[in-house]
């Protein structure tokens, strides 16, 4: 086994604290923030196993999580890429499975039919709420904090497409990997640790914006102009419900913050969607 960490330029002094107390350990010094899919790219264009583990820093491997993984994929040549159980910071399931979206089931969740009708499978395309993650399954997304693939189907596939920043990197490349017709397999006897939010906890706006610019490439790159177009309406759909319901929320409980930081979030993405989703995607198509 080989471990290859990739530093993004941070500045806490992480990579000396692993220089120095892992010797073991490959670092790799980017001179400056290449995004996610760019330096795990970087990892990858260095190692040389047959397997490789994507997983994130802030991310904790139970025992034997890797060898349940990779047992799997032995025993079962048509998988491409397989993901763990996911556990969050608080000890509780995190989902870490999702649908490919589509306008349809956008459609289900800005209108929140999704929690609404939590147990129907006709309404939960995108986040899957009908189904509990406790049994080995097929999915169409595997979200991106841990990934473990084949060497040799990674070469079919091909790397992360580094015009993906920052977030839908993880959308694209299981979209790939189905593409070629290798399966994205989740596995719950295999589990970690994800505490999460440790680079947008910085800036939770600004990354909360940067998301919805990441799932508009992913539009743009694998649908037509029309549901581009469409994906964005529902997308203001979406922020618009939201400012409303938030707001209400605050009227009748003015000290509640958490909400205001909500109103605030769905507004500003509400204006980047119609000033530079709608109307950009409007005049190209004119």
């Amino acid at each position: 086994m080989e471990i290859i960490v990739v530093d993004n330029a941070s500045s806490d002094g992480s990579p000396d604290y692993v220089e120095s107390e892992f010797p073991n350990v490959r670092l790799i010094r980017n001179a400056e923030n290449m995004g996610f899919a760019k330096a795990n790219n970087i990892g990858v264009s260095v190692s040389t196993g047959k397997y490789l583990c994507f997983i994130n820093s802030d991310v904790k491997v139970f025992p034997d999580c890797i060898t349940r993984l990779v047992e799997y994929c032995e025993e079962h040549p048509e998988a491409g890429m397989v993901g763990p159980r996911i556990i969050g910071g608080d000890g509780l399931l995190q989902r870490s499975c999702r649908g490919f979206p589509s306008v349809w089931n956008m459609f289900c969740r800005a209108l929140a039919l999704d929690s609404i009708f939590k147990n129907t499978k006709l309404f939960t395309g995108y986040s899957l709420r009908h189904w509990p993650q406790n049994s080995l399954s097929e999915v169409d997304i595997l979200t991106g904090c841990f990934w473990l693939v084949r060497r040799e189907t990674l070469d079919a596939v091909g790397l992360l497409d580094e015009a993906f920043f920052i977030y839908g990197e993880d959308m694209d490349w299981c979209k790939r990997f189905w593409s070629k017709g290798y399966r994205v397999v989740f596995i719950p006897s295999a589990e970690a640790i994800h505490y999460g939010g440790g680079s947008s906890s910085n800036a939770p706006i600004r990354f909360y914006i940067e998301k919805q610019k990441a799932d508009l490439q992913y539009w743009k790159k694998h649908h037509s102009s029309f549901a581009v177009l469409c994906y964005l309406w529902i997308s203001f759909l979406h922020m618009f419900l939201r400012v409303i319901g938030y707001s209400f929320v605050i009227l009748f409980n003015p000290t509640e913050s958490g909400y205001r930081y909500k109103v605030r979030r769905s507004w500003a993405c509400m204006k980047w969607i119609l000033l530079i989703g709608i109307l950009k995607t409007n005049s190209a198509l004119s």
